[in-house]
């Protein structure tokens, strides 16, 4: 399964704040063995945010989505995500009672309003402030907070993907190939992708005017990498390129 994420709110594509989820991500995926594919920014309009839930919800892909799931009226995340799925909104009793025993008469009648979730959800727990997040569908919301969101994606990926985690950690290795146009390496790029399917080969040109040095990365199990990186420098080597390994 591939992971992607929403991230959501009007003040991000404002410039108002600056996101600092999708650093977070990488690293925790990466830490597991995993790979983030896709991130879609989005503000708080509601039509727009349920169209990316029914693009998310079409790709099969487990989605991690911060924001969007308070109290106020901009939070839309649970109603967006229950119109995409077309499912009802409804009270969870679980997240209603821990709304009850943390603000007592308090929880109404807004708090309470961050129990509404799609029908069938299931809880994620917050270790700040107990307010919990949920999940439906692999699709796990929770808030924009990071001290609070952070932890929780943790929780969600350890709970419940270990089996998506992989044994031995994905590695990167790279050459930094110098007077070569990218265009000449396509056959070489191809003849290793074709070896090694289950490898991500990635090619990144410099973007200085006049420069023809080309990066190219191997991405993957640690055994395939050197392996497959040992057949590329060969392949470098008998078409006369010069290349240097990277850290």
């Amino acid at each position: 399964m591939r992971v992607g994420a929403v991230i959501i709110g009007d003040e991000l594509l404002s410039g108002k704040r600056q996101d600092r989820h999708m650093a977070f991500l990488i690293d925790a995926l990466d830490a597991r063995g995993m790979e983030l594919s896709f991130v879609h920014f989005v503000g708080d309009d509601p039509e727009l945010l349920t169209q990316t839930f029914v693009s998310t919800m079409a790709s099969r892909s487990v989605v991690l989505s911060f924001g969007g799931i308070g109290a106020t009226p901009d939070d839309r995340t649970r109603q967006c995500l229950a119109m995409a799925a077309g499912a009802s909104l409804e009270q969870h009793p679980e997240a209603a009672a821990i709304l009850e025993r943390r603000f007592g008469e308090e929880a109404y009648p807004h708090r309470i309003r961050m129990t509404e979730f799609p029908q069938g959800a299931t809880l994620i727990p917050n270790p700040v402030n107990e307010i919990p997040g949920f999940s439906y569908a692999h699709h796990h919301c929770v808030p924009g907070f990071p001290n609070m969101a952070w932890p929780m994606i943790e929780w969600v990926l350890d709970t419940l993907y270990p089996h998506l985690h992989h044994a031995a950690p994905q590695i990167e290795q790279r050459v930094l190939i110098e007077n070569t146009p990218e265009s000449e390496l396509i056959p070489v790029m191809e003849s290793i992708t074709a070896a090694y399917p289950a490898l991500r080969v990635s090619s990144l040109p410099s973007g200085k005017p006049g420069c023809r040095e080309v990066e190219l990365g191997l991405r993957g199990a640690a055994t395939e990498v050197a392996e497959a990186m040992e057949e590329l420098m060969h392949a470098l080597s008998a078409l006369g390129v010069a290349w240097k390994e990277l850290d």
